[in-house]
């Protein structure tokens, strides 16, 4: 009975968010506390979703102040010097524009921030693409290629999905795979460099060069936000808090609730200048921590129903046993597409919980089959379920059937490449 009221959850779940029929976070509250008064654990209830919510508490104060550390450092212009040397160096070589291109993308999405990282790359790169006449095809597709490959930070949106719902912590998901998002960036750079050289063949083939005016570049920095002057203290800052995330000399959430609060004092000493910056970037933190609580309330009526572990028991009976050994693997593999078509929501919240209860009666731990899950992100911005995606299309001014014909080939290729990478290195 559990394991059909299990299932038809999580269809019910995905239908609503896929027919944009309710918000992630309102299907993520709403679907389970249904299902579980039907189940008759109107009593429970309220304790199961507490735990949940307690669970997954410091993963959701570590996005909020991930998102406001990394958009403030944005607002300083801790990367503006960043873009003007690259766009110095790059130059009329369409071979360094798209190396540049990947580089530049790769430190900018450090944000967490997809729709920022976007406006920020297109607005300093595609002057450059236009004058050169170069295909801006290979701009979205480099850009998307970085993206995919920088989302899972773990304030990028789908390893604090996986944390949240396997109730664990970044050493155990993230840390591991630094060495594989490094490979994916030298593969992206390596891409970034065959379309460069495919694109100088084409333009000294045609003989002919379309000339553009540096007017198309958009300006999306304000200005008096900016601190030129605190530029090596902000550096200085952004290394000191990545070396304290590595080495863990506090727990996540607290580092950058510290290092937000002192870039603050830092930089914008005046309290109307703090409340500009808090109000500027506060959707965008809230939009995603609430939606982390809300997977709290999700996997706790999940756990504490018994629904999980039924259906993981369910899903072995269905697995030959042979493959018992490589369901690491298989769940690898089915990232792929399952993140592709499904948004992240749906994946980690719904399928990811079953994947690991299955594993833990296969042997297999939840960490290993969490970064697993991680390896189809080199293609889930390319999904249409991606809001983020139709921002980039349009910015560079390219369609979107275009786009996805144009990039799914390499994009699939990085998913080969960090699959490689993490059965090689033994991260999964």
């Amino acid at each position: 009975m559990l394991t059909i009221l299990g299932f038809s959850m999580i269809f019910l779940f995905m239908i609503l968010i896929m027919k944009r029929k309710m918000t992630p976070l309102t299907a993520l509250v709403i679907t389970p506390i249904i299902f579980a008064l039907f189940a008759g654990f109107n009593h429970e209830l309220g304790s199961m979703m507490t735990e949940g919510v307690k669970s997954i508490s410091l993963t959701g104060v570590m996005l909020i102040f991930a998102i406001l550390y990394f958009s403030l450092m944005i607002d300083v212009g801790l990367f503006e010097p960043l873009i003007e040397l690259i766009q110095k160096l790059v130059k009329d070589n369409p071979i360094r524009i798209t190396i540049g291109t990947a580089i530049l993308t790769i430190l900018v999405s450090l944000d967490g921030d997809g729709s920022t990282t976007y406006i920020i790359v297109v607005s300093a790169l595609l002057p450059l693409y236009k004058r050169q006449g170069m295909n801006p095809l290979i701009l979205s597709c480099i850009i998307m290629l970085s993206g995919c490959i920088m989302n899972i930070l773990p304030w990028g949106g789908p390893t604090a999905r996986v944390m949240s719902s396997l109730e664990l912590g970044h050493k155990e998901i993230f840390i591991p795979m630094i060495p594989i998002i490094i490979v994916g960036a030298l593969w992206v750079i390596f891409v970034a460099y065959i379309l460069g050289i495919k694109e100088k063949r084409r333009i000294l083939k045609e003989g002919k060069i379309t000339q553009y005016n540096n007017s198309d570049s958009e300006n999306i920095i304000d200005k008096s936000l900016l601190r030129p002057k605190l530029l090596w203290v902000n550096f200085l800052m952004t290394i000191l808090l990545l070396i304290s995330m590595v080495m863990d000399f506090l727990p996540l959430s607290v580092t950058f609730m510290i290092a937000f609060c002192l870039a603050m004092i830092i930089n914008y000493p005046e309290l109307k200048d703090q409340q500009k910056i808090i109000q500027k970037h506060s959707g965008n933190a809230l939009a995603v921590a609430s939606m982390i609580f809300g997977a709290g309330i999700f996997t706790g009526i999940l756990q504490g129903t018994g629904i999980m572990q039924d259906m993981g028991n369910s899903i072995i009976s269905i697995v030959p046993q042979q493959w018992g050994g490589l369901f690491n693997i298989i769940t690898a593999v089915f990232s792929i597409p399952l993140t592709f078509f499904l948004s992240n929501d749906a994946y980690y919240y719904g399928i990811l919980p079953i994947i690991t209860a299955t594993g833990a009666e296969l042997g297999i731990s939840a960490d290993i089959l969490g970064r697993a899950s991680l390896v189809g992100q080199a293609t889930h911005l390319l999904s249409p379920l991606v809001p983020s995606t139709y921002l980039l299309v349009s910015l560079v001014g390219v369609e979107f059937s275009a786009h996805l014909r144009y990039t799914l080939k390499w994009a699939l290729g990085s998913s080969i490449i960090m699959l490689g990478a993490a059965l090689l290195l033994g991260v999964i």
